[in-house]
């Protein structure tokens, strides 16, 4: 006689048949794997390949995104992989450094291993290798009794002709055609995703690359954190992802004239522009690495979040929603998705997956109220990179702006480091922060330009630096007021 557990992994086995097929066990798929068979849902996690990837992004996990590990029961795959503690970020201008530590209080009224003795500690973010996390999120999904995984490449959905309903998916596994079906099919499958075109008519935007090296052994002028560089170019980040491992990625924008083949390409573009507006402690490691490490590059996709609409079916993670990630918020967005999503879909309120009305119900409300947190990841992220890769006269004087507005600390750090750590989550207070950064920016902007200057500047000059924060935010918060 079979246990119902025992029942349900033999149908998952045998006839391919669960609760749930999640498509992709990336970050959001093998957290979501394992969130819904806590639930004792039944789950299939297809996966295309269970190598170890290796991958230049998804390698900064912000103090929320911990916290969202620890409510999912995942804090443990934080250990054993090198793993390094995140304590703020370091910004460099032109030369000149301001330290951003993540908020003291941020956390007030919550209680983690990370504050067990008598003094509050600083929220903590963590760096590391991706592939390394990745594989620890597959062996908690792997070990789970109600998640079976797979690896198989997810070819087509199994859609109802009659309803439109999704049904599952087709897949090759060891190069044989099958089919895996569930009430809800969850598609996972990252930012190059093969199926969001099925269901949206918009596409991801990406204006720029990131190109990543390792270093090794770099000394970095603030360890245990994360390091924004301005200068001529457009940004570089600099943070740890172990003990002698260091993570560089190196923005360039599409048609930069610096890194195009006359000028040497990518490596020109680097020993000319970037490697001069480094820390000069730094500048010998990166030099090396240039010699002796590949490039590699990514992608910088812009994808606004859009309601699931389609019965028996949720598009998450990068295949849904994708920002800059110059502000790391990825990961800590896909695993607070997933807190979400867990929540409306409690047994106590979806007994059900079945249910496909309730289901869809539920994805709709995950869709809003998501946004308390995504939408000021999203939008922080997409106005931050227009300004730390200004490349016009307004743009300069915001990102000086913006600069000096860190420079007078407190709450000019607390504020906008906190919405960047996902610990305060209120739209409100980014939209206010940008915008005292816009007026602070006008006043160094009129200041600055000498008495000849200072008519123009504060009149026509001033308003087109207004005119222009305006433009780089407005567009980004009329994306997430979209359904």
């Amino acid at each position: 006689m079979y246990t119902p557990s025992e029942k349900e992994q033999l149908r998952r086995d045998e006839h391919h048949e669960a609760d749930v097929v999640v498509v992709g066990a990336g970050i959001l798929g093998c957290a979501v794997a394992v969130a819904l068979g806590n639930q004792d849902r039944s789950v299939i996690l297809l996966e295309r390949s269970l190598k170890e990837p290796d991958r230049i992004v998804g390698e900064l996990l912000q103090p929320a995104g911990v916290q969202a590990l620890e409510k999912l029961g995942l804090r443990d795959c934080l250990e054993d992989i090198d793993a390094v503690k995140v304590f703020g970020y370091d910004v460099i201008y032109y030369g000149e450094e301001v330290a951003i530590p993540y908020p003291e209080d941020a956390r007030a009224g919550e209680a983690s291993d990370e504050m067990r003795g008598t003094k509050r500690k600083r929220p903590e973010g963590r760096s590391f290798h991706h592939g390394r996390f990745i594989q620890r999120l597959r062996e908690k999904a792997m070990a789970h009794p109600n998640v079976t995984v797979i690896e198989a490449t997810a070819t087509e959905m199994v859609t109802s002709g009659y309803t439109g309903q999704v049904l599952g998916v087709e897949a090759n596994v060891q190069g044989k055609p099958d089919s895996f079906f569930g009430h809800l099919t969850i598609i996972a499958d990252g930012y190059a995703s093969k199926f969001r075109k099925e269901y949206r008519s918009d596409t991801p935007v990406a204006r720029s690359k990131f190109w990543g090296l390792e270093l090794i052994d770099a000394p970095l002028p603030m360890p245990n954190h994360g390091h924004v560089i301005l200068g001529d170019g457009a940004p570089v980040l600099l943070y740890q992802i172990g003990t002698h491992e260091t993570r560089a990625l190196v923005d360039i924008p599409e048609n930069t004239t610096s890194a195009s083949v006359a000028n040497g390409g990518v490596k020109g573009h680097i020993r000319n522009v970037v490697i001069p507006s480094l820390p000069p402690a730094v500048r010998p490691c990166f030099e090396a690495a240039i010699e002796k490490d590949r490039l590699r590059s990514m992608p910088n996709s812009f994808l606004p979040p859009k309601t699931n609409i389609t019965p028996g079916l949720a598009i998450l993670g990068d295949a849904l929603n994708m920002r800059h990630p110059l502000t790391g918020g990825g990961m800590t967005v896909a695993f607070n998705d997933v807190v979400l999503l867990s929540d409306l879909l409690d047994p106590a309120v979806v007994p059900s997956l079945a249910s496909t009305g309730l289901v869809l119900k539920q994805l709709k409300r995950l869709h809003w109220q998501r946004k308390s947190l995504s939408s000021v990841i999203n939008i922080l992220a997409q106005a931050l990179y227009s300004l730390f890769a200004a490349n016009d006269t307004q743009l300069k004087a915001l990102q000086q702006g913006c600069f000096e507005y860190f420079k007078l600390g407190g709450n000019c750090v607390d504020g906008p480091v906190g919405l960047l750590a996902g610990i305060i989550r209120n739209p409100f207070v980014l939209i206010y922060h940008f915008f005292s950064v816009a007026v602070y920016a006008i006043w160094i902007y009129v200041a600055s330009g000498g008495i000849l200057a200072a008519p123009f500047r504060a009149t026509i000059g001033s308003s087109m630096v207004f005119y222009k924060a305006c433009a780089v935010l407005f567009p980004y918060i009329f994306s997430e007021l979209r359904a």
